[in-house]
């Protein structure tokens, strides 16, 4: 996958194949840059889901927006969680965004952004404001793009806001969080339900290709009973 301004926008525009973190920050600064505004590339440590004590590597990444004297962060590549609206760079201060409330807090020279989940605040990631260059972010892409242990290669992720709701996808498992607090879960039994919910809710274009319907297939297997020893 490669990071240049011409090939996200032939992947993510024209092919509507999606992306993740690196690709739909990436774009998106290349157009704030274009439109005169100033982006910083920032990386962070991804905590959400992960046990207590650990420290990750910074394989997430966000930008710093600079306008009118303010700062904020904006980030569209961070699947159920994904802000929909910026949020600004200001510590201990609960934010409002359509999909709810959002904060940042201080951690030493770092920051710290949560979600309010079910009135709880959850931690996302942790993020300093260093500014990151592209090699920092293609040595991560590859790495997260190709490691057998990865869980970009190993499953299938998708995730993407609507109006009222988030649609979330993990293997053939869909969840639908409503912002009422209603969540609705299915378990997607084959292949061809599958390519709908991509297609569908997620408004993905899939390649009409052996390996993508075998992907697809693999996904929605049942999973066989255990044998005996």
């Amino acid at each position: 996958m490669r990071l240049d301004a011409v090939s996200l926008q032939r992947k993510l525009v024209q092919q509507g194949r999606g992306g993740w973190c690196y690709e739909h920050n990436l774009l998106l600064s290349y157009v704030l840059r274009a439109l005169g505004f100033r982006v910083t590339w920032l990386a962070a440590r991804v905590l959400w889901n992960a046990p207590e004590g650990m420290v990750p590597a910074r394989s997430h990444m966000l930008l710093r927006v600079d306008l009118s004297g303010r700062s904020y962060i904006a980030d569209v590549g961070f699947g159920g969680q994904t802000l929909t609206a910026p949020l600004r760079l200001e510590a201990d201060v609960e934010q409002a965004t359509p999909h709810g409330p959002f904060r940042l807090i201080r951690a030493g020279e770092e920051f710290v952004q949560q979600a309010k989940v079910q009135d709880k605040w959850q931690t996302l990631y942790r993020f300093a404001l260093h500014e990151q260059v592209l090699a920092d972010y293609e040595v991560s892409n590859w790495y997260l793009s190709n490691h057998p242990a990865s869980i970009f290669t190993t499953g299938l992720i998708a995730a993407r806001p609507d109006s009222d709701r988030r649609y979330a996808l993990r293997n053939n498992e869909l969840a639908i969080h409503f912002l009422n607090g209603k969540t609705e879960r299915r378990v997607l039994a084959n292949a061809a339900e599958l390519r709908e919910t991509l297609e569908g809710p997620f408004r993905l274009t899939l390649p009409d290709s052996p390996e993508v319907a075998a992907a697809l297939q693999r996904l929605t297997a049942p999973v066989g009973p255990a044998s005996a020893v």
